[in-house]
């Protein structure tokens, strides 16, 4: 969604010598608009690359409202706007590309959805967030089971360093659950996500997993 720290890591990749063409697309996935424009770009994008290898990840997502509890959870704007953004948008992008990319002979393709604990266990406050997890989770299980050629991997990527993780410990509503996320802060039990994303790649290129696979930081 923010333009400036694209443009900023656009010009990093582009300044590695490595040769990469970047383009970069601001789109809040989270709305119509937005999840077209960035269709659109891959349906523009893909056709024209290279042959060779085509590598989706889905990272994008969100908490919810997490200062709620279930019960709480009575509007039906908040409910389906939330998995608009964390689910549907998966879904439309990933078959967008499929589609657009096409199957290419001596080309492989690798869809990866960035999943979560949550997705295999239940977190109170953390209804719409778990159940988005699974539903990704569950969502790319029948990606691999219907298409062969695609490899996919459902990676948990442990509990990272990140801005979501102080919101996480912050403003999740039950006060236990807050408790233990501050204490994976103040023991130092949060992952760097430099170490995460290498655990992630090392993965791919060893190409063994099961497609469909859950695999978490920690299976690792």
């Amino acid at each position: 969604r923010s333009a400036a720290p694209l443009a900023e890591l656009a010009a990093e990749l582009r300044g590695s010598g490595t040769g990469l063409r970047v383009e970069c697309v601001a789109a809040d996935l989270g709305c119509e608009q937005g999840l077209r424009r960035a269709a659109a770009a891959l349906r523009e994008g893909l056709p024209a690359a290279p042959p060779g290898r085509l590598l989706l990840v889905n990272n994008a997502g969100s908490l919810g409202d997490i200062s709620k509890s279930f019960l709480d959870l009575i509007d039906p704007d908040e409910i389906n706007s939330y998995f608009a953004f964390n689910v549907t948008s998966a879904l439309c992008l990933t078959s967008t590309a499929l589609q657009a990319f096409g199957k290419r002979p001596g080309s492989s393709r690798t869809v990866v959805n960035i999943s979560s604990l949550c997705a295999v266990k239940p977190f109170k406050n953390w209804a719409l967030y778990c159940s988005g997890k699974a539903s990704r989770d569950m969502m790319f299980q029948v990606l691999a089971l219907e298409d062969p050629d695609v490899r996919v991997l459902n990676y948990a990527p442990g509990p990272l360093d990140t801005d979501m993780q102080l919101l996480a410990r912050t403003k999740t509503g039950d006060p236990e659950m807050r408790q233990y996320f501050q204490s994976l802060q103040e023991s130092g039990q949060l992952i760097d996500c430099t170490m995460s994303a290498q655990k992630l790649v090392n993965l791919l290129e060893e190409d063994t997993f099961s497609s469909g696979a859950h695999v978490d930081f920690y299976d690792i």
